[in-house]
């Protein structure tokens, strides 16, 4: 019965981590050019499995636990958002699904966003937050510049060399297999914004999944703590 426990345990504990990434991929589904954050959930005999090809030392209760369910991967869903005409010159988006803007942030570090909602701030070309957008020499953008749109720096990388920091930017994990594009014809779109890629009603039906299966192996240790007390109860009542 212990062990059941334990199952179920982990899986609420499972659950929870989906609510809370769901939640926030719901309340980011109008935030310009937003990536869906997702998890996957698998067997801890996976991990096992790994430790011991690894020569690892491995302890009788993580044997014994090796069905437990955990978190296996947390992955970004890497499809294109939809496009919108705005109207404003400082809106762009960008058509290839690898691509990013070049940020600086407060602490002067490169970050990378496909948040082309920009605005001007002392004459610079800077996103909602602030910080500076770089261009391709790394140098801050001047909006007096009539062709500043030319010289808005893109790179190009795969999600998987990204971490996201916040929740619409992203830091580099290899800054090798960051490249940068000698130009941004053919890539960048002006009046235009690429919208989230968050499906509003998958990701609802996902959230009331998730708070579902908490509900029923919530109910089910329940069910094994009640049936546990009547054991003891019998028992003792025997002697």
């Amino acid at each position: 019965m212990t062990q059941g426990i334990h199952q179920l345990t982990a899986s609420m504990i499972n659950q929870l981590n989906r609510v809370d990434v769901i939640s926030n991929n719901l309340a980011n589904a109008n935030t310009v050019g937003f990536k869906e954050d997702n998890l996957a959930e698998g067997s801890f005999n996976r991990y096992l499995k790994t430790k011991m090809q690894k020569d690892e030392v491995t302890i009788k209760e993580s044997i014994v636990m090796d069905t437990i369910p955990k978190i296996d991967t947390h992955y970004i869903n890497e499809s294109h958002g939809s496009l919108r005409e705005t109207g404003n010159s400082l809106d762009f988006a960008l058509q290839d699904e690898n691509a990013f803007f070049k940020v600086e942030n407060g602490q002067g570090d490169t970050e990378y966003t496909r948040d082309g909602s920009f605005r001007v701030q002392d004459g610079q070309l800077v996103t909602q937050n602030g910080y500076a957008v770089l261009g391709a020499n790394n140098q801050a953008i001047n909006i007096n510049n009539p062709d500043f749109a030319q010289s808005i720096g893109v790179v190009n990388t795969d999600f998987e060399n990204l971490e996201k920091v916040g929740n619409n930017n992203f830091k580099a994990i290899k800054d090798q297999d960051v490249i940068a594009l000698v130009s941004n014809d053919g890539v960048l779109l002006q009046n235009t914004l690429e919208q989230s890629n968050v499906n509003t009603i998958k990701t609802m039906v996902g959230l009331i999944e998730a708070q579902r299966k908490f509900e029923q192996s919530q109910k089910a240790i329940t069910g094994i703590d009640t049936i546990n007390s009547k054991v003891i109860d019998s028992i003792g009542n025997n002697r």
